[in-house]
């Protein structure tokens, strides 16, 4: 039984245990977070042209980072996450400014290539701690640890503009799409196959449990017909 990408993170923390301390206690975890980056990294495959055409697509648009709400509510739904969000990573990201456009462009990346902003955030916890500069034991880079081979694949060949911040969160969640699209959905597959340990249950345990942390209480309101 898959974990579906539309529920993100629901069976896979029923599903499978979670990691030490993270499942005991997910703000504890958070505050204990290794300073390390994860020493994991998506593995090269050959990609179909058409696929290659589609996520060059997706990382190529180069418009910023500004929500869009179809209604007020949804608005108000969006400042209120956003003041929540920003107090749970005030420990990480202590200038008001810099966590606010982190949130911002995290929520924004995260829509727009369809996934649960709460689970980026457990991945880029996860994975980088919340360092814009990490580099990880096989060369990952960033907040989402993007291999450089993806800017030569689907990018201009600049391994150093996975530096910058929405670049980086724009490969991380157009690739984390591609590999739930190519696991039919499957989050606990898609995940390792993210991280390189496709099939294997700690890096995506350890995912599902930062996820719990960035969880939001509120429903987003539900579109007018």
């Amino acid at each position: 039984m898959s974990q579906s990408a539309s529920q993100p993170g629901r069976a896979g923390l029923s599903r499978r245990a979670l990691l030490g301390a993270g499942a005991a206690c997910p703000v504890a975890w958070l505050a204990l977070a290794p300073e390390a980056a994860w020493a994991g990294g998506q593995l090269e495959e050959p990609l179909a042209d058409s696929v290659r055409t589609a996520l060059a697509s997706a990382i190529a648009f180069s418009a910023p980072p500004e929500p869009e709400f179809r209604s007020t509510e949804a608005r108000i739904h969006y400042l209120r996450w956003l003041s929540t969000m920003s107090d749970r990573l005030r420990r990480r990201k202590p200038d008001l400014d810099v966590r606010r456009e982190f949130l911002q462009t995290v929520w924004y990346e995260s829509a727009r290539a369809g996934l649960d902003v709460s689970l980026v955030l457990g991945l880029v916890q996860v994975e980088s701690a919340f360092r814009k500069f990490a580099v990880s034991s096989v060369g990952a880079r960033g907040y989402m640890q993007v291999m450089p081979f993806w800017t030569r694949v689907i990018g201009d060949g600049d391994p150093g503009k996975l530096f910058h911040m929405q670049t980086n969160l724009r490969f991380g969640c157009v690739i984390l799409r591609h590999y739930i699209e190519r696991e039919r959905g499957d989050l606990f597959m898609a995940l390792g196959r993210y991280n390189g340990s496709r099939g294997r249950s700690p890096y995506p345990d350890a995912v599902f449990g930062a996820q719990r942390n960035w969880l939001f209480g509120e429903k987003p309101p539900v579109p007018s017909a």
